[in-house]
Order: structure tokens, then C-alpha cells, then sequence
């Protein structure tokens, strides 16, 4: 059940203008947020190990061979 805090007052959707300006705040909102988000797509330039040393596709092929057995 969603906290009392995220739901607007009932009183907000007497009036349609109302509702559609909140409506539009909360999209705003979420425009704002994954606006904000980074854009990058190469996510095989960013895999460290926990050491913080490049991982390699025989480093992969290795985890997948112990993770097979």
C-alpha cells in the first residue's frame, strides 16, 4: 500500500485543471530525474573486479565456468 504522503489530497481532483497541472508537476518530475541520468552505452569499458583491475572476456569465461559446475 502506498504511504498516505505520496497520494494527493482527494480535494486535487475537484477541478480537472488542478489534477492536470499536478499531473503535469509529477511528469516534470520524472523528465527531471532520468534527464539526469548518464548517457553512456559502452558499459564494457566500465566492468572492474572488485580489485578495481579491467575485467576481460577470459576473466567472464571463467566466472562462467565455475558458476557452470
Amino acid at each position: 500500500m502506498l504511504p498516505q504522503a505520496m497520494l494527493p489530497s482527494p480535494r486535487l481532483f475537484r477541478s480537472r485543471w488542478t489534477a492536470l497541472l499536478w499531473a503535469g508537476g509529477i511528469l516534470w518530475l520524472a523528465y527531471d530525474v532520468a534527464g539526469s541520468a548518464p548517457g553512456g552505452t559502452d558499459n564494457a569499458a566500465a566492468l572492474t573486479d572488485a580489485d578495481g583491475d579491467a575485467v576481460n572476456a577470459a576473466d567472464l569465461r571463467a566466472l562462467a565456468n565455475v558458476i557452470a559446475e
